[in-house]
């Protein structure tokens, strides 16, 4: 068997399998109304009565003239004006190749010898810095014989997932002409680039976090972005928050689901995106989450000016570390409004955010310890006893309370004591709810 010194029979021929582009002719046509008038001059009437019938006149002069010399930058008609001559161009070269791209190849085994080959076993992959993928093997299915001065075509598809250097290694082993089995290899390595480059920041307010997506294209074609969703991590939910949304207006099903795609400019052009994320612990495994910094990843899909696709999906983007309390104090419901030194009743909640039980505990509001006026009072038993909670539960209860001052007032200072582990939390609720209190 000889393997790839010597003369060889067959040779691959490669080429590269993409989209053809739009015929641009560089030379700008014109009006010939631009020439002799303004663009304010059809604004007066006689005038734009008259100029159409003396061009024409002027235009009928010079028929006999070389239309294809003379008139050759004339708009004959409104298209012309893109430079568009409604040709397609084939690509003079292999191009650069990206990242979330599907590669294509149109692969020739072309017999140059003055006899036939038979038998021939041919393969192709890609190799690349960490992997060899096998994209054709005619193993099982040899092609018989390639004729003196035939050739043997077929196309292989590979998506790119990975950045550097590719080799498409093609190999055919087969019986030359006087019997004897050839080996041959040959290698064609090409660049794959990344398409696009994505900035994220992360913004913590109260209760909700904000990711901001910055995509920047680096290619030299306009990539209209068809998705760019943000899939959030377990207990994590996500909205993505829209300039141009407008709650007066209904939404559109058809625009929902035909939405417009959006249009990155080719060369550094940017958009940003703007998801609001929340943390949720009504998941099946809070206690896994906890502390977790994973927010999610972002699966982003594009087109290109003649409609090719690309896919690319980012890693676990990371945010601040959640800390979690172990006990949450929640208001569920109050009057909508509560009149002066009249007693009214708070619904509460108490969860517990850990894996044991707490409990039981005593509730009351400290008159003591902070500089604001009270105005807001429990209204009777000043302690109130709760039993125990389950692990990840919750329990509801109500305070009675009055108001002795009129207007807004915070409703502060509930104090949660843990009476088995001997453990206060001051703090339960940092923002509690405000009640507006009217006069009798």
């Amino acid at each position: 068997m000889s393997g790839a010194q010597g003369s060889h029979s067959l040779a691959f021929r490669v080429m590269r399998l993409c989209r053809p582009s739009f015929q641009v002719d560089p030379p700008l046509r014109l009006d010939p109304v631009d020439l002799v008038a303004g663009e304010d001059i059809l604004d007066d009437p006689v005038a734009a009565y008259q100029l159409p019938r003396l061009l024409e006149a002027q235009l009928s002069d010079d028929s006999d003239s070389d239309l294809s010399y003379s008139s050759r930058f004339v708009l004959h008609d409104s298209s012309d004006a893109m430079g568009l001559t409604g040709l397609l161009v084939l690509p003079q070269a292999f191009g650069a190749i990206y990242l979330g791209e599907t590669f294509c190849s149109y692969i020739s085994v072309n017999n140059s010898s003055n006899f036939e080959v038979r038998d021939v076993i041919i393969k192709a992959e890609i190799q690349t810095e960490r992997q060899r993928i096998l994209l054709l093997d005619s193993s099982k299915s040899p092609v018989e014989t390639i004729r003196a001065g035939g050739r043997y075509d077929f196309i292989v598809e590979h998506d790119v997932k990975e950045l550097g250097a590719h080799t498409l290694v093609c190999t055919a082993l087969y019986n030359d002409g006087d019997g004897e089995r050839k080996y041959l290899p040959q290698f064609f390595k090409f660049m794959v680039a990344n398409p696009l480059s994505v900035r994220t920041k992360v913004r913590v307010v109260k209760d909700s976090t904000f990711l901001e997506a910055c995509i920047e294209n680096h290619t030299k074609s306009n990539l209209f972005m068809d998705q760019v969703d943000f899939e959030p991590s377990p207990n994590w939910s996500a909205v993505i928050i829209n300039a141009d949304e407008h709650h007066s207006e209904p939404k559109s099903t058809t625009r929902e689901v035909f939405k417009p795609p959006v249009l990155v400019r080719s060369g550094g052009g940017i958009h940003n995106f703007l998801y609001q994320l929340k943390f949720s612990t009504h998941g099946p495994s809070p206690l896994k989450v906890e502390g977790s910094n994973i927010l999610g990843k972002l699966q982003i899909t594009w087109r290109t000016n003649m409609g090719e696709p690309g896919r690319l999906q980012t890693q676990q983007i990371l945010g601040s570390p959640i800390t979690r309390k172990e006990l949450e104090l929640h208001v569920v419901e109050m009057p909508d409004v509560i009149r002066l030194e009249r007693p009214f009743t708070l619904h509460m909640r108490l969860t517990t955010q850990i894996e044991r039980e707490l409990g039981p505990f005593e509730v009351w509001m400290s008159l003591n310890g902070s500089d604001e006026e009270k105005v807001v009072m429990v209204n009777g038993l000043q302690t109130m006893v709760i039993p125990r909670v389950e692990p990840y539960g919750s329990t509801d209860f109500h305070l009675n309370l009055i108001a002795i001052k009129p207007g807004v007032q915070r409703i502060a200072g509930i104090k949660v004591f843990d009476t088995r582990e001997k453990k206060a939390y001051d703090h339960p609720l940092p923002d509690l709810e405000r009640g507006h209190v009217e006069d009798m």
